[in-house]
Formats: C-alpha cells, sequence, structure tokens
C-alpha cells in the first residue's frame, strides 16, 4: 500500500478528527506547562497531568458510553446528572449512619443500594419510553428534574461527609501505580465494547435505531432492548456517581453530576454518533470524552476566565463539530479538501442531490411509531 494510499484511509477513519483534536488540545499546553507530558512515581502512585486528565475524566467517561447506546437507539437520557446524585446521596448517607465507615460489609451494601436505585430510574425511563411512547427527552426530563430534589431529600440539603477507606478507592484510590477508576472504566468500556461488537446485540441496537418499528416487524423484540440500554445508562450514571462522592468523600445533592448528561451528549457527538440513531462507536465516545476533559483541562491552563469558560467551549465544541462534517469541509475549503479528508468523491453535485431527493420521494415509506 502507498504512502498516499495510506494516508486516505486514515483520514477516512471516523477517529480521525476527534484524535487530532485531542492530540492539538495536548499540545495546546505545553507552552503554559512544559512539564506537561510528564509522568512522576511518588509513593508507589503515578502523577502527571496525563494521569489526571484520564482520572477526572473517569466518570463523564462511564456516563458517555451509556448515553451512546441510549442514542444509538434513536433516544436520548437527561436524568445521568440526577442518578449521579441520588446514587452518591444514597451510599454515602447509608455510609455516614454505620458505626464502622471502613466496614467493607457496610460499604459494599451502600454501592448496592445506588445501584439499585440507578436500577430502577433507569427501568423507569425505559418504561415510559419503550411502553407508554412518551419522547425521550421528555421521559428523562422527569428524573432530570425530580431526582435531583430526591437526591437533596436524601442529604437533607446539606453536603454529607464521609471518612471510609474502601469507599475512597472508587475514585481516590491507586491499584498498580494507577487510579483505581482507570481500571474500572477500562472493565466497562471492555464489557460494553464486547457486548456490542462481539454479539449481535450492537447490531439489534442499530437496528432499533434505524427503524423501531420495522425492527419490531422482523422480531427484534425493540422495546425490551430500548429498557436494557436505559438500564445499562442509569448503572454507568451510577458507577459515575460512586467514583465522584468516593474522590471526594461527601455527597452534595445539589451539585454532583450537574450538566453531566450535557457534556455526554457532547462526548457522544465528536466521537461520531449520530443523534438521529443507527450506527455508533464506543471508541470515538471514549476519544470524545478525553476531549471534553482535556478542553477543560487547557481552559484552566491557558487562564481563560471562570466567566468566559463556557462559552470558550462550546466555540471549541462547534469547529470540532464542523471539522467532522464533511459538506462543511468541501463548502469551505473545496471539493477537493472534502474528498481527502473524509468525505469520498468531494460534495455532491446539485443533479445528483437533486436526482437523490426525487428518489427519494418516490420510494415508499414507512412511518416510525
Amino acid at each position: 500500500m502507498s504512502t498516499n494510499s495510506r494516508w486516505r484511509a486514515l483520514t477516512h477513519h471516523h477517529l480521525f478528527w476527534p484524535v487530532a483534536v485531542l492530540v492539538f488540545l495536548l499540545l495546546v499546553n505545553v507552552p503554559f506547562t512544559p512539564d506537561f507530558f510528564s509522568v512522576k512515581m511518588t509513593d508507589g502512585h503515578l502523577y502527571g497531568s496525563l494521569v489526571s486528565i484520564v482520572l477526572f475524566g473517569s466518570p463523564l467517561i462511564l456516563v458517555a458510553v451509556g448515553m451512546t447506546v441510549v442514542i444509538a437507539t434513536g433516544g436520548i437520557d437527561l436524568s445521568v446528572g440526577a442518578v449521579v446524585a441520588i446514587t452518591g446521596a444514597l451510599a454515602c448517607s447509608y455510609i455516614s449512619h454505620q458505626a464502622d465507615q471502613n466496614a467493607l460489609s457496610g460499604v459494599l451494601l451502600a454501592m448496592g443500594l445506588g445501584l439499585l436505585a440507578a436500577v430502577v430510574c433507569g427501568l423507569w425511563n425505559g418504561f415510559l419510553v419503550a411502553r407508554m411512547g412518551i419522547q425521550p427527552i421528555i421521559a428523562t426530563l422527569i428524573i432530570m428534574v425530580a431526582g435531583r430534589g430526591v437526591a437533596q431529600l436524601i442529604t437533607d440539603g446539606q453536603i454529607i461527609t464521609i471518612d471510609s477507606d474502601p469507599y475512597k478507592l472508587i475514585g481516590g484510590g491507586y491499584w498498580l501505580t494507577l487510579p483505581f477508576s482507570i481500571f474500572v472504566v477500562a472493565v466497562v468500556v471492555a464489557i460494553t465494547v464486547a457486548l456490542t461488537r462481539r454479539t449481535a446485540l450492537g447490531l439489534l441496537i442499530e437496528a432499533v435505531g434505524g427503524n423501531a418499528e420495522a425492527s419490531r416487524l422482523v422480531g427484534i423484540r425493540s422495546r425490551r432492548i430500548k429498557i436494557m440500554v436505559y438500564v445499562f445508562c442509569a448503572l454507568c450514571a451510577a458507577i459515575a456517581g460512586l467514583m465522584i462522592s468516593s474522590n471526594t468523600s461527601a455527597a452534595d445533592g445539589n451539585n454532583a453530576g450537574l450538566w453531566i448528561e450535557l457534556d455526554a451528549i457532547l462526548a457522544v457527538v465528536i466521537g461520531g454518533t449520530s443523534l438521529l440513531g443507527g450506527r455508533f462507536s464506543i471508541g470515538g465516545t471514549v476519544v470524545g470524552a478525553l476531549v471534553i476533559q482535556t478542553l477543560t483541562t487547557t481552559i484552566y491552563t491557558i487562564g481563560v476566565p471562570t466567566q468566559t469558560n463556557l462559552v470558550f467551549k462550546a466555540a471549541v465544541v462547534i469547529v470540532v463539530c464542523l471539522l467532522q462534517s464533511p459538506k462543511f469541509r468541501a463548502k469551505v475549503f473545496g471539493a477537493k479538501f472534502g474528498a481527502r479528508f473524509g468525505q469520498k468523491g468531494g460534495a455532491k453535485p446539485a443533479a445528483a442531490e437533486a436526482d437523490t431527493a426525487a428518489a427519494n420521494d418516490a420510494a415508499p415509506k414507512m412511518e416510525v411509531s
């Protein structure tokens, strides 16, 4: 294979632009922090900016992975931030009432309560979407609003602090020199990839996202799959909630997981998954989450004023999404550039677009209920 062909294959890969933006953001930090890429060993633990990005980005990666499979079915889950708060509040509240907060049995039971609450939230979301036919954005908005109130009821409107070494391990501990949360994320991502790419489950999810009614008519139990993905998304958010509360040894029902659902959706989009449903990319989502976390780190590194950091963040995300669009690249940089960097054959001629539109109008359509 020639160098030209290899370069063309590389630039046509769906992860090319997200990875390119991630590398660019990492390099931007070097002038402001010369030792940005250095990793040091202290007291048997690895420390460094790169380790911190993965550590603090772990909850977002978990939530974004769960969000990916929901979006792949054509849905959305706005309740993940509230699930994060509920899980952390339940776990910390239970541990705080234990005589021995370091008792492993008590910590495991507290985690179990948090995960069980997440399953209930996921089942509720799935029931409203799949069984009652409520639009996902409305169905999940219920727990997004009410769930935050439930978390504050659990904590009595206060920040619950705990002192539990076993619980601290989840989000703030180390194992084999690396943060333990990295291993948790790796296991969840590996299981998700194995289930969606090594079994037929991934194809079923994509089929439901492409056309739920057609999938049902050919024998796919689309309703069960929808309920399943909402439960999985809630479980991912629950693990993230345990991780966040563990890292701070505290539960804040008001601020824990606040707006994490928006960052998760952005990570999914940056990773190349369409919000319309259908095909999805777990690897792209992980890269997208790392882009969001690296961007947050970069904002603080280069000294962007805190009152404008959200605007700066939004601007960068818009640029990333536009760069991923073949039509945008073709219109701005020319058809030749669009063909070379991700769009085969450049922009579609107007006549071809008209013929395609006419063919689509003439073709029979199946309504999705």
